[in-house]
């Protein structure tokens, strides 16, 4: 629509007339208080009355919380001033029109008259009277108990939810406009329940003025009656009271519905949902109490004097209640289970066939070729098994869960061959033989049996492959034969463990340390991060893992950090003090209850790591400056005799200084990674020490 080449939406039209509607309906209902109204109006009018009171009460019974229902205070203001009307128009037609008979004010009027009073006015007053009890001091006086409490109650809980609101909004668990939502719904909440608390009083003014007008119409129109129209005062009595308590009853009638509404609006509380189905289903939610009810029910029958037929069927009814809801229960739980299921597989498909998720690396991957597939996934049950067994091994040594180990097959890999990858690298990658075992024999062993020699994967010891018939064979030799099976899970074994560090998630740690008992959290909160950041601590556990060195004893290791991050920052630092107050635990799992064989560095070489740290004025190790050719030379004898000992079999470490432990661990591990390196203080009081050489 335009109007003078302004273009006036359709719907702003709307919404005009609907306010304009509106108002003329108040208008209206504010001149029936002062004009004369027809009595076919009135008829009208009530019949509104009495339809508007049961729309709002069925309103007030679907709605699925209080505040979907905020503007009932409004429309009960309305509903009341229409009702006020509608008894000072009849009240103006009953004491004027009221010697004509009982169908004066109306057909409305006159037919509660003789419907509901039975064509007895003393009956008319009673269930008046009893009406006005009900709505007054029950229903009224209770639903307003309600609202004042509630009101009270939401206004001193603003602040709480206000700083709720905020600390979610601080700590990123919702947006901006979701907590303007909340706020806004928070305001809406705190006004409804305070509209509500005054609101319940038009509903107690209304009986009251109900009651009132009706007294004036009985006793106005016996007045009027017999000096006005010159009848006896029987008649007068028996025409205006039936006019005057139709009339009464045709307003209180709503007025009550209009309360029953508003007790269930206020008493609805925190339970969403529709009225139905919250006191309903939470009535029929415990079946042992049906059953109870239902034997108290039959109990009731057979008691002499009373009817049998309605207990009984009370009790049979909710016996059959009891029976049918928890199957009912149980079909609902299922369907929701699977509708959640359904639901999972369909997101998981999703975000499988997205291209965010091929962004995402598998921690831990063993992909296998098409032939070892064929032979290990055959029985994958047993697979899983072991790989579940080796994972809570890990859990118990090393004090944290590693990431599940994902299985699979790959068309582009040699169907021999097998790769482990890391965070999606391969890091380690061999070739097997189908139908072959491997024996190892280590490099001084021999075999009897036929087979080819091959570097077993795990320790790159020295093995040999030969056919399985040859199994039995082998064992008798006194060689243990390994199959495809369990030389790849060995082989992922020692990668994991290679790899701990790299496996060890900030989110790991954080819920390692939320499992922690309540006084070392807050010794966490006293060190994180016034002194040292997670980060940190996570970097002194990884290298902590690094060297194999367990971490289930975490309440120690946090002891020991909290002990120096006062004075100390870098995270080797750290590492060495707590090294040296877990020292019983890491020659414990050394030793393995065993003298602990230590490999010592000679003088020479001791005497070289120690000129080769550069100190500060404070005399705090700040740098290590070694000759390269040092260097060379030390790794060639550290190898000489670290060869000798392994060629023996023995399980030993090497020991060195305090100050050189971590720059001779770092020439170590390059060449022999699995080489524990000690210092001296790292020794426990009590391990029994067997020195089986030095590096000279």
């Amino acid at each position: 629509m335009s109007v003078i080449g302004v273009s006036v939406p359709t719907e702003a039209i709307k919404e005009s007339r609907r306010d304009i509607g509106f108002a003329v309906g108040i208008v209206i209902v504010l001149t029936i208080l002062f004009l004369p109204v027809p009595s076919f109006l009135i008829d009208v009018g009530l019949a509104l009355s009495i339809a508007f009171s049961v729309l709002i009460l069925m309103v007030a019974l679907w709605i699925q919380k209080p505040l979907d229902f905020s503007s009932f205070p409004t429309i009960l203001l309305l509903a009341t001033m229409l009702r006020l009307s509608l008894n000072i128009a009849t009240t103006r037609v009953i004491l004027a029109h009221g010697f004509e008979g009982t169908t004066a004010a109306g057909y409305i009027i006159n037919g509660f008259s003789k419907f509901v009073m039975s064509g007895d006015f003393v009956i008319g007053l009673i269930v008046f009277a009893i009406l006005v009890i009900v709505n007054f001091l029950v229903i009224t006086k209770g639903a307003s108990r309600i609202a004042e409490v509630g009101a009270r109650f939401t206004l001193d809980a603003i602040p709480g939810k206000q700083m709720a609101i905020d600390a979610d909004l601080n700590a990123g668990l919702i947006n901006e406009k979701e907590a303007q939502r909340r706020r806004y719904e928070l305001e809406e909440e705190s006004s409804f329940f305070g509209a509500m608390d005054g609101a319940s009083k038009f509903v107690r003014g209304d009986a009251i003025a109900g009651l009132i007008i009706t007294g004036v119409n009985i006793l106005g129109g016996i007045v009027i009656g017999v000096t006005r129209y010159d009848m006896d005062v029987s008649s007068a009595a028996d025409v205006f009271t039936k006019l005057s308590v139709g009339d009464g009853l045709v307003s209180q009638i709503p007025a009550l519905i209009v309360s029953l509404a508003a007790g269930l609006l206020v008493s609805k509380g925190g339970t969403r949902g529709r009225a139905e189905s919250a006191v309903l289903g939470q009535l029929g939610h415990y079946p042992r109490a049906l059953f109870v009810a239902s034997v108290l029910m039959a109990i009731l029958a057979l008691v002499p004097g009373l009817p049998f037929l309605p207990f009984a069927l009370l009790g049979a009814l909710m016996s059959f209640v009891a029976y049918t809801v928890p199957k009912k229960l149980a079909e609902k739980k299922t369907r929701e289970d699977e509708a959640v299921k359904a639901a999972e597989t369909k997101k998981k498909r999703e975000n499988r066939d997205s291209v965010k998720e091929s962004l995402k690396s598998v921690e831990i991957e063993l992909c296998l070729g098409k032939q070892i597939a064929v032979q290990l996934l055959a029985n994958h049950g047993e697979l899983a098994q072991r790989v579940g067994r080796m994972r809570r091994k890990f859990a118990e040594q090393f004090g944290f869960v590693v990431p599940d180990i994902r299985v699979s097959d790959s068309l582009t890999l040699d169907p021999k061959s097998y790769q482990i990858k890391i965070h999606g690298t391969v890091v380690a990658q061999h070739k097997l033989r189908v139908g072959e075992l491997l024996v190892i024999t280590g490099e001084n062993d021999k075999l009897t049996v036929p087979g080819d020699e091959t570097r077993e994967p795990a320790f790159g010891m020295k093995a040999f492959w030969v056919p399985s018939t040859y199994g039995e064979e082998a064992k008798r030799s006194g060689h243990v034969p390994a199959e495809n099976d369990t030389v790849i899970l060995t082989h992922l074994s020692e990668v994991v463990r290679n790899n701990l560090p790299q496996l060890l998630s900030y989110k790991d740690m954080r819920n390692l340390l939320d499992r922690l008992d309540p006084e070392y959290k807050r010794l966490i909160e006293d060190i994180c991060p016034s002194h040292i950041s997670y980060s940190g601590l996570q970097a002194v556990l990884k290298l902590l893992l690094a060297e194999r060195v367990s971490i289930r004893n975490l309440h120690l290791i946090l002891e020991a950090v909290a002990e120096i991050v006062p004075h100390v920052r870098r995270s080797e630092h750290v590492v060495e003090h707590v090294r040296l107050r877990i020292a019983q635990q890491i020659c414990g799992d050394l030793a393995a209850g065993e003298p602990l064989k230590v490999l010592r560095l000679g003088n020479r070489w001791d005497l070289a790591f120690h000129q080769a740290l550069k100190r500060d004025n404070k005399g705090e190790v700040t740098e290590f400056d070694i000759d390269p050719q040092l260097v060379e030379q030390f790794g060639a004898e550290l190898s000489k005799a670290v060869r000798t000992q392994m060629d023996q079999g023995s399980k030993f470490v090497v020991v060195a200084a305090p100050e050189a432990r971590p720059y001779v661990r770092m020439i170590v591990e390059r060449m022999f990674p699995t080489l524990p390196v000690l210092s001296h203080l790292e020794i426990a009081r009590g391990v029994e020490v067997t020195p089986i050489g030095s590096v000279s």
